[in-house]
């Protein structure tokens, strides 16, 4: 197996004291990557890289920015059986969510071309006679972005296209646990004819991280700063950038609820909770963890959900022959193993799954969990969701707002007027009626409240985290000056 090196400058280089890390494949053990672990001079090469190709990217028309994206879109495509390969081999995903992964990703890439015409300012009116005054968007500097593995193609590309829209060029880490998916990414728009240094690869072995991304934040040039992954490590990232006063764009974790109303279609709540819940293994910020359901329906909604459980068994990817692949390693699997055990000891009941072979899990579903099981505020990130029942409308908002995270929620009922209104009452960046807690769309504003982060990826609200907002006036005229 070849050693995936740095791309600095357009150009594969090793690390610069020859260093490499090795990715396991989760299921069969064997090597899945090797790649090169940058220094800390490796770092700031990439960042000196980006840098120099500022000010030409900046200046580049619109025009030919979009068509270069547009070409990535293109060629991110055409990689899709390499991604597809990749993603088996690094994270155990299903071709399926690879292949959803490298579509929506291409998406992403085509929004942001059409981006690059419609990063407008404004006139606004000035007190003074003669003075023209403007609202400016320029594009910052160097952006430092951050994808994890859990929809690394998606995420990945996510971290980069609107920030190369907007006119900064991009310095990508790579996650450690998708090194080769994250690469595809970075070959994909270099074939597409970017030019030199606007988008450099960094990889860097596990115990590397803290120094790496410190040392890329705190160098002069970086200008923005976007994270996704859990909030865990976003804390440590937003503690970083603000040392540094550097702006963070953060998508964190997620325990997303799904609030099944006493008039909901029961058949149709099934079914969006299991995609939700069980899609790429539950390993997806926005995936269905709670679902909050009224007691007077629960006992006809658990025994439909539990037959659709049964039926997604999880198996090894590469056979291609389940629904459900692997979780990502097997500390994952232990831990969701301890997670049921725990929920099951202390009352829950285990009304489908609940198996773990090694970093296989099936979808499991908890009936009747209590704040005092471990389940009911941790976040799983695996296919288990927990069913927790309630009496009336005002608990079940108390219920679904009863964490620290807010990203993604939805509501279920036939009466849309009265979801609306439940949904208001939800504290998460994004809310669904009668629909899935999974969704994602190139164009809209993604991003959540609480410790689910801050700030907006996608569409118009992207371009606001990743420019510069001047005041910029011309003054004609005869000016008094009061000294």
């Amino acid at each position: 197996m070849s050693v995936l090196g740095l791309k600095i400058n357009n150009l594969d280089q090793a690390a610069s004291d020859g260093r490499t890390f090795s990715r396991i494949n989760p299921i069969s053990g064997e090597v899945a990557s090797e790649v090169a672990a940058a220094s800390l001079e490796d770092a700031r090469q990439a960042v000196n890289a980006a840098a120099k190709a500022f000010p030409a990217w900046a200046a580049m028309g619109p025009g030919q920015r979009r068509k270069l994206l547009n070409a990535a879109a293109d060629k991110l495509q055409a990689k899709t059986p390499d991604f597809v390969a990749a993603m088996a081999a690094e994270t155990g995903a299903t071709a399926g969510w690879a292949m959803f992964n490298v579509s929506l990703a291409a998406d992403m890439l085509r929004e942001a071309a059409s981006l690059t015409t419609q990063i407008t300012g404004e006139i606004i009116p000035s007190n003074r006679p003669g003075s023209l005054a403007m609202g400016v968007r320029q594009p910052a500097g160097v952006v430092l972005s951050m994808a994890p593995w859990n929809a690394p193609v998606i995420l990945g590309v996510r971290s980069l296209a609107t920030p190369l829209a907007c006119g900064n060029t991009v310095v990508m880490k790579t996650s450690e646990i998708c090194p080769r998916t994250h690469r595809l990414i970075v070959d994909a728009l270099h074939d597409a004819g970017l030019p030199e240094g606007v988008l450099n690869a960094v990889s860097n072995a596990p115990e590397d991280a803290a120094a790496i991304v410190e040392t890329m934040i705190a160098h002069p040039a970086v200008r923005r700063v976007n994270f996704t992954g859990s909030t865990r490590v976003g804390r440590i990232i937003a503690e970083t950038a603000g040392r540094y006063l550097k702006p963070a764009l953060l998508e964190l974790g997620g325990k997303a609820p799904f609030v099944v109303l006493d008039d909901a279609d029961i058949d149709a709540a099934v079914a969006a909770a299991a995609f939700g819940a069980y899609m790429n293994q539950g390993q997806i910020c926005m995936s269905t963890e709670r679902i909050v359901v009224d007691e007077t329906i629960a006992d006809r909604f658990v025994e439909a959900l539990a037959e659709k459980a049964k039926t997604l068994v999880a198996g090894d990817p590469r056979e291609g022959n389940t629904p459900l692949g692997s979780v990502v390693d097997a500390h994952a699997a232990q831990r969701l193993e301890q997670l049921i055990r725990d929920a099951v000891g202390k009352g829950a009941a285990l009304a489908a799954g609940g198996s773990v072979r090694g970093t296989i899990v099936d979808a499991t579903l908890l009936d009747r969990v209590t704040p005092a099981m471990r389940i009911y505020g941790e976040e799983s990130f695996g296919p288990v969701v927990s069913v927790i029942r309630v009496g009336s409308i005002d608990e079940a908002v108390r219920v679904a707002n009863d964490t620290e995270y807010g990203l993604s929620a939805a509501v279920f009922g036939r009466d849309v007027n009265r979801a609306m209104q439940v949904a208001r009452r939800i504290e998460s960046g994004i809310c669904h009626i009668n629909g899935p807690t999974v969704h994602d769309e190139a164009q809209m504003p993604f991003g959540g409240v609480k410790e689910s982060g801050y700030g907006r990826f996608g569409g118009k609200a992207g371009i606001a985290e990743f420019t510069e907002l001047r005041w910029v006036t011309v003054q004609d005229g005869p000016i008094h000056y009061p000294i």
